[in-house]
């Protein structure tokens, strides 16, 4: 079997060949490869020692010597070229105390997580699967390399891997490594937020996030995020729902953004609606009342919710742009909107423009976990909204201070004084001009200021 490798790869390749050492490709970029899929990084591995590597190439940097790894730089692309290694013993459940080098192949695969990242290729010898990762690729599975628990206890992050590469490849985790993952989830306690993060993120945005609820029956979520075991475990009894919140919550995922593959949104947006959907219902359970008629109520959830996920988000490490973005469509998530011009203008200065597009995303997601029978009148007032906003951009319509006409500075020029009164001039000039676009000229406005300034006097 042969595969084409980039050109520069083949060149590191041979350079090592040619002074003696072996060389192979190695891990995810072999998988990716063997699936018929585009690498996003290659990984090199060798029996030349790290002295060894930098004296084969000429631009060379010590990303991680004393664990095996030099970047070899090649123009303005850099590669990772890492030698044949024992690891020690693993003090954190993360990182090894110690490695040890060796000339063998088959000692540095056997210490790699599941068998279709344990996989090496170069043309001349093809793959070297030692642990059936190419059977695992054909059966859909993720089975770690040798015994599973001890696998999660070197680095209690594979947990989590574990489930992020079955989301993103749609595999199934084996039965064993299923067992390993129960056994051993209390273990994530000593992994770091950023790592969490960055698993957990790349689950949401694959195109099998219902692999979340792995995460609540693999005793996974009871760590990392307990609040959504308490979300699987909420009922809803309400017209509105079918679901527990948590399997609601899971639709929604499922449905907002698309496959990967449709590109209808840009990676970051992906990543804010995503989460969005995640985390827009985890106060349900801490908001629950049930009425006089046995329905359940959620009153207040979308403000509580958004409390928790800025806590959640802020605790994961994320920047403070995703964070916002989350958490205002948290807040706005259960808006119902007026569906009349003015009311969509109304409710266009309160969320943001910026905002809009991606709310009516999450309610269309919204709705596609709650009752199906009432889906397609949802859908139905959700398309009117949509329509009468995108009516009203395509008129340029006024819905926020700096879009109106006048400023803080033109009234000063007209013999305002600076302060809070001007404050509420210019607010109340925005209302009137939200309910009626017309008004949104400089020369009517500023009468209209003139004439509340003197109803203030």
């Amino acid at each position: 079997m042969v595969f084409h490798i980039p050109e520069k790869v083949q060149y590191i390749i041979d350079t090592l060949n040619a002074n003696g050492y072996e060389a192979y490709a190695v891990g995810g970029c072999v998988r990716d490869m063997i699936l018929g899929k585009e690498p996003e990084d290659w990984d090199i591995t060798t029996s030349a020692k790290p002295l060894e590597i930098k004296q084969a190439f000429r631009r060379t940097v010590d990303t991680g010597i004393m664990h095996g790894t030099v970047t070899v730089l090649l123009g303005k692309d850099h590669y990772e070229v890492t030698t044949y290694r024992i690891d020690g013993k693993y003090e954190d459940y993360r990182h090894p105390k110690e490695v040890s080098f060796t000339s063998r192949l088959e000692e540095d695969l056997k210490r790699r997580d599941f068998t279709i990242n344990a996989m090496a290729y170069n043309p001349e010898k093809g793959i070297v699967d030692l642990f059936g990762g190419m059977e695992d690729l054909k059966k859909g599975l993720i089975r770690c390399v040798g015994n599973a628990a001890e696998r999660f206890e070197e680095d209690a992050l594979r947990i989590l891997r574990a489930v992020r590469f079955s989301a993103q490849l749609g595999f199934e985790i084996e039965s064993n490594t299923k067992e390993a993952i129960k056994e051993k989830a209390g273990l994530l306690k000593n992994i770091s937020a950023e790592r969490i993060r960055m698993e957990l993120t790349k689950l949401l945005v694959s195109d099998n996030p219902d692999r979340l609820r792995l995460l609540y029956e693999l005793g996974v979520s009871k760590i990392i995020i307990p609040e959504f075991d308490r979300m699987m475990e909420t009922h809803q009894k309400n017209i509105h729902h079918s679901y527990t919140v948590g399997e609601h919550t899971i639709k929604t995922v499922c449905a907002v953004a698309g496959k990967t593959g449709e590109n209808r949104f840009t990676p970051r947006e992906r990543c804010i609606l995503r989460w969005t959907m995640f985390l827009h219902d985890i106060e349900k359970p801490g908001t629950l009342t049930v009425g006089e008629d046995g329905q359940h109520h959620f009153h207040g959830h979308q403000e509580k919710g958004a409390v928790t996920a800025k806590r959640i988000l802020k605790d994961l490490k994320f920047d403070n742009d995703t964070l916002e973005a989350v958490v205002h469509l948290i807040r706005w998530h259960d808006y119902r909107f007026a569906r009349t011009p003015a009311g969509i203008r109304r409710a266009t200065s309160k969320i943001g423009k910026e905002y809009m597009e991606l709310l009516f995303e999450v309610i269309y997601a919204d709705i596609c976990g709650k009752n199906p029978e009432l889906f397609d009148v949802k859908i139905k007032e959700l398309n009117e909204a949509k329509r009468l906003y995108r009516e009203m951009i395509s008129r340029n319509e006024c819905v926020s201070l700096k879009e109106l006409n006048i400023s803080g500075k033109d009234l000063i020029e007209a013999g305002f004084k600076p302060g809070k009164t001007m404050g509420i001039i210019l607010n109340r000039l925005l209302e009137a001009v939200i309910e009626d676009p017309s008004l949104n000229n400089k020369e009517l406005l500023l009468n209209m200021a003139k004439n509340f300034h003197k109803q203030n006097m």
